[in-house]
């Protein structure tokens, strides 16, 4: 078993290693300095041309700030990248979670299946933007509204998994407490609710509920996450307050399958799930 980088639903602890700089920022600035100067523009122009601020622009080259997606779009046609800005996008992005996760989050891009029990918190690869932002804001000790933003973009930036070609097996079984237990306000829920069941509708995605009266089962000892790569390599992941391990002995791995093998078959099925979401719905 090795510790990894982790973080999936409530977000990590705010250390100094997570105001260093990231590598692929700093690349990132730098390459865009590069291109600007071949164009012939100043960080003035480039910015009126993409609709930036040169202080963004700045900004961005240094390394201090991430680009977003729809910065590196418009930076890509005025500085005539050739689409060599948009291949950094994803690692820009994977930049912006905790440092300690990035590593599983690599991990999970490129997986052909990733199973997921989740008891209290809606996972992070269903979360609307609304909901994750609640979670992270809610953090202790405190994120800057910088890192939140960052987190949430990330984890946004994370869900391409649900809809990317190809496609990949997705399972996620979601405890009844985190239903029913209010993150954020009324409207934030109600559009979470609603977000589970469009996700469910994905051909590749199955939502299950595990109700709340069900009595022990082998998810009370907490939540995990079990994957499989495109190398056909089977590995299991979990984490507590920040830390996050990634497991790769195959007994420990062969017994987090069996164990989600039985939640499967004690959860809600699929459609009994919906109905349970939908009728939450209808009480709010």
């Amino acid at each position: 078993m090795r510790t990894v980088p982790g973080t999936k639903n409530g977000g990590a602890a705010q250390t100094r290693e997570d105001q260093d700089l990231p590598g692929v920022w700093v690349a990132y600035g730098a390459l865009l300095g590069h291109l600007r100067k071949r164009a012939g523009l100043t960080q003035p122009a480039l910015g009126a041309a993409i609709g930036y601020s040169m202080e963004q622009v700045a900004s961005v080259e240094q390394g201090r700030r991430p680009a977003k997606a729809a910065f590196t779009r418009a930076a890509e046609g005025a500085v005539d990248a050739g689409g060599v800005l948009d291949v950094l996008q994803p690692e820009v992005d994977r930049a912006k979670l905790p440092r300690f996760f990035r590593n599983f989050a690599a991990i999970e891009a490129d997986v052909v299946s990733r199973f997921s029990y989740d008891p209290l918190l809606v996972p992070g690869l269903l979360q609307t933007e609304a909901y994750a932002r609640a979670v992270f804001a809610g953090h202790c000790p405190p994120f800057s509204e910088e890192i939140v933003d960052q987190h949430t973009e990330a984890r946004l930036g994370r869900q391409r998994l649900l809809t990317r070609d190809p496609m990949a097996e997705l399972s996620f079984i979601i405890g009844e407490e985190a239903l029913r237990d209010p993150v954020g306000d009324a409207d934030v829920m109600r559009g979470q609710w609603q977000r589970l069941l469009e996700a469910g509708g994905l051909r590749n995605v199955e939502v299950q509920v595990m109700p709340a009266a069900r009595g022990f089962h082998p998810g009370k000892n907490g939540a995990f996450v079990t994957v499989q790569t495109k190398e056909h390599e089977h590995l299991g992941y979990f984490e507590s307050q920040g830390v996050g391990c990634t497991v790769s002995d195959p007994a420990h791995v062969s017994a987090f399958g069996l164990r989600y093998g039985k939640l499967r078959s004690q959860a809600l099925n699929v459609e009994e799930s919906a109905r349970l979401i939908a009728r939450v719905v209808g009480e709010t």
